[in-house]
């Protein structure tokens, strides 16, 4: 039996060692250097499906976009136009239990993400002529994959919040890759050392903004929904899978859940890894 630490840094090593990827163009949908996107063109040419993907990293500031390119280029070889979005995360200050830097902002974290969103359309118009809209995934890994369900269920958030919008998003489907999605049952875990607290403003926080920011407090959403996660995940366990697609259950609502055998965190994300074409597929079936 493999040493479960030992595997993980494996894992984490071979994802993090393919050379980062630079887009083809680049379009900022905010005044913040962090409100940006960038655009990959579908290798060889023609058009593809739109695929939005959103970093994961514990919505931390060290984690950004770059260490996910060579995901997003292995998406564009495979014939897909993607946007990969950056967005406002926690600061350099150290958190309060000394174990790295807070997660997330709030409430910019979430503004980014609705921004984003909502200005992909026209910027991919612009910036990214190869890109479908009509067929648009949005993915993400890790936090990423929590910000990629919360931006598909915007529509069904409380009345009068500001990021609701008029109906729901133009979207083929969502893809989550190991997402923080359950709030409740990350916490029990101490998912990514007190992140889903410190994204929310601490325990006070939780308790009056967790409605609005937790995937699986904003069900049934009509979108279809797949996750993928690999059953020897210790970053964020299957169990946290297992507790959103339960609660969609109890909403009426059917997710997807495709459990990987002797895969972690990271494989998701390597282009190196079988676990990758899994999730190329997965993303391929909403799209088209």
């Amino acid at each position: 039996m493999p040493d479960p630490a030992a595997r993980d840094a494996a894992e984490e090593a071979s994802a993090l060692s393919h050379p980062a990827v630079d887009p083809d163009s680049t379009a900022a949908y905010g005044d913040h250097p962090d409100q940006v996107v960038d655009f990959y063109a579908p290798r060889g040419g023609g058009r593809g499906p739109l695929v939005v993907v959103l970093h994961g990293g514990a919505w931390r500031a060290p984690y950004d976009r770059w260490h996910i390119t060579p995901f997003v280029d292995y998406l564009a070889r495979r014939g897909f136009a993607v946007a990969n979005v950056e967005y406002r995360r926690g600061g350099e200050i150290p958190s309060p239990r000394g174990n790295g830097p807070v997660a997330g902002r709030w409430p910019e974290t979430f503004d980014d993400v609705a921004a984003a969103l909502d200005a992909l359309p026209a910027l991919a118009r612009t910036h990214l002529p190869g890109a479908d809209t009509r067929r648009t995934v949005v993915t993400g890994h890790s936090a990423g994959g929590h910000l990629a369900l919360w931006a598909a269920a915007r529509h069904v958030l409380p009345a009068g919040s500001p990021w609701r919008p008029a109906g729901p998003p133009p979207l083929r489907g969502v893809v989550a890759l190991a997402p923080i999605a359950h709030f409740e049952r990350a916490v029990e875990l101490d998912v990514c050392g007190g992140a889903v607290r410190q994204l929310l403003g601490g325990d006070a926080g939780f308790a009056a903004r967790a409605e609005c920011a937790d995937p699986a407090a904003l069900l049934p959403t009509g979108i279809a929904t797949a996750v993928v996660q690999g059953r020897e995940d210790s970053v964020v366990p299957q169990a946290v899978a297992e507790a959103y697609v339960d609660a969609a259950a109890r909403a009426g609502e059917t997710v997807g859940l495709t459990l990987l055998d002797g895969v972690g965190h990271f494989p998701l994300i390597d282009p190196a890894a079988d676990a990758c074409a899994v999730v190329a597929e997965e993303i391929a079936q909403l799209a088209w």
